[in-house]
């Protein structure tokens, strides 16, 4: 029972003796159809950011990306992985990113970026996540390709048996997360973003992503195997679903200010 994995090599190709994985190749195709789409979006509705400040907040968004993604997969899923070779930290081809420590890292870049150039940080927010689910998406098929990541054992006639997952019938969770967090996510904000009311109140669409990607995260995990070395935290919560409780309140929060009635 269960699908048969398709065997595709994590490789996308070589140069040389330089060995191109497809992991890598979601964060730089994530990054670049970001970059047009946010240039996209500033065209049409006449942001204020200039082709250089784009550029720029490209560079502080992908240091954000990467840092911010690796230091929080060691910090809330790795740190007893890497005890025993420290260097391993750096080895980000090798896969092992983690959303919500990229997300922290992407605020703090965002940060910078707004102080810098004095722009308004919750605008900035909204421009963002509307191009973050595109990364979202490509980084959760390079999960599936990369045959790590499954989910828990199922029946379901769509099951796949992965290799490292013992060949067992498993959920591809990996799939779900990429249709739910990428493209629902992605359509939702894009399509509210159309709305003048919406772009009008700052924070609005930034809010929603987080409350949104919370909730799909904390559904999709209910399907995904919890990480080996972690297992399940008070009974049958994984860590996962734990980081994003303060994200749904946190965007709950920013929502319900940015929508509050002001006084004249």
């Amino acid at each position: 029972m269960g699908l048969t994995y398709p065997e595709i090599s994590p490789i996308m190709m070589h140069i040389g003796p330089l060995a191109i994985r497809w992991y890598s190749m979601a964060y730089l195709f994530g990054i670049i159809f970001g970059w047009l789409l946010i240039k996209h979006w500033v065209k049409i509705y006449k942001i204020n950011l200039s082709s250089a400040q784009l550029e720029d907040l490209i560079f502080y968004l992908t240091l954000g990306i990467i840092l911010g993604g690796r230091l929080g997969y060691v910090l809330f899923y790795g740190e007893k992985v890497f005890q025993d070779n420290w260097l391993e930290v750096f080895a980000i081809w090798k896969g092992g990113m983690s959303f919500h420590g990229g997300a922290l890292g992407v605020i703090a870049a965002m940060a910078l970026f707004a102080k810098k150039y004095r722009f308004p940080f919750l605008q900035l927010a909204d421009l963002v996540v509307l191009v973050a689910p595109i990364g979202l998406f490509l980084g959760r098929i390079a999960n599936f390709v990369n045959d790590e990541l499954w989910g828990r054992v199922t029946d379901v006639p769509w099951a796949v048996r992965f290799p490292s997952g013992g060949f067992l019938p498993r959920h591809p969770s990996q799939l779900y997360e990429a249709f739910f967090e990428g493209f629902c996510l992605f359509v939702i904000l894009n399509l509210l973003w159309r709305k003048e009311s919406i772009r009008q109140h700052c924070g609005t669409v930034s809010s929603l992503f987080v409350i949104l990607y919370g909730v799909f995260r904390i559904l999709m995990e209910q399907f995904r195997e919890p990480d080996a070395h972690m297992g399940y935290f008070f009974g049958n919560f994984t860590m996962g679903q734990l980081l994003s409780v303060p994200l749904i309140l946190l965007g709950c929060a920013v929502l319900l200010w940015v929508w509050k009635p002001r006084r004249a």
